[in-house]
């Protein structure tokens, strides 16, 4: 991977946009550097995998997108084990108590147990329901990936359509945490960027989500 320079330079945030991958994208196919970030407060377009939608109302989720040039091949995990890093780390900051360690479990008001977990490929869950959604695009013939995350961060779940109801979730903060979320985020990223593949294989694994389950797939199934 390239590059000891700090995620997060240059930023770009925009107030509404279609998708803050698409601008990053559109940046990296221009030279923009290893680092460049693109935020924005609403996206019209936000996109999910095979051409699912992320709705967000405005100034309320974490919407990111992060060039990353000479991308390492487990980029998508290393994504998942940071985006669920800070939303641990959010959530104690605010006021919820985290044990220490990597497979920590935050508390609610009312005791119970809050845990970020995994969801290969692409989604984060806290409690069963996903708070973040992750979207690796790229072209790794010319060296570079971008990646789009959505973190509920102050969304509120009377703000989640019917449809969503019990599948979705969020952090439940307020929109003065997004920014510090972010900057959690980036900093996590950077680090499971840097870590050896067995490392970051070990955090996955403490917070797979679908760990001993039956899962099924075009052409199979398994546990």
């Amino acid at each position: 991977m390239t590059s000891p320079v700090p995620l997060g330079h240059p930023r770009l945030h925009l107030r509404r946009t279609t998708s803050t991958n698409e601008r990053a994208r559109a940046l990296a196919e221009n030279g923009a550097p290893h680092g460049t970030v693109v935020t924005a407060s609403e996206q019209t377009a936000g996109r999910g995998r095979q051409g699912r939608t992320w709705m967000a109302p405005p100034g309320r989720s974490l919407l990111v997108s992060v060039l990353v040039r000479d991308p390492p091949q487990l980029l998508p995990l290393a994504a998942g084990a940071a985006v669920a890093g800070a939303a641990d780390e959010a959530l104690a900051v605010a006021g919820a108590t985290a044990a220490p360690g990597a497979t920590a479990a935050p508390t609610g008001p009312a005791g119970a147990a809050r845990l970020v977990q995994i969801k290969w490929p692409n989604d984060v869950l806290l409690d069963g329901g996903k708070v973040a959604g992750i979207l690796v695009e790229g072209r790794p013939q010319e060296g570079w990936a971008v990646v789009g995350i959505g973190l509920n961060v102050a969304v509120d779940e009377s703000d989640f359509p019917p449809e969503l109801a019990g599948r979705a979730a969020t952090l439940g903060l307020g929109p003065e945490n997004i920014e510090p979320t972010l900057r959690t985020l980036l900093a996590r990223l950077e680090h499971w960027l840097a870590a050896d593949a067995e490392t970051l294989l070990t955090e996955i694994r403490a917070r797979d989500a679908l760990l001993g389950r039956p899962v099924r797939w075009a052409g199979g199934e398994g546990r």
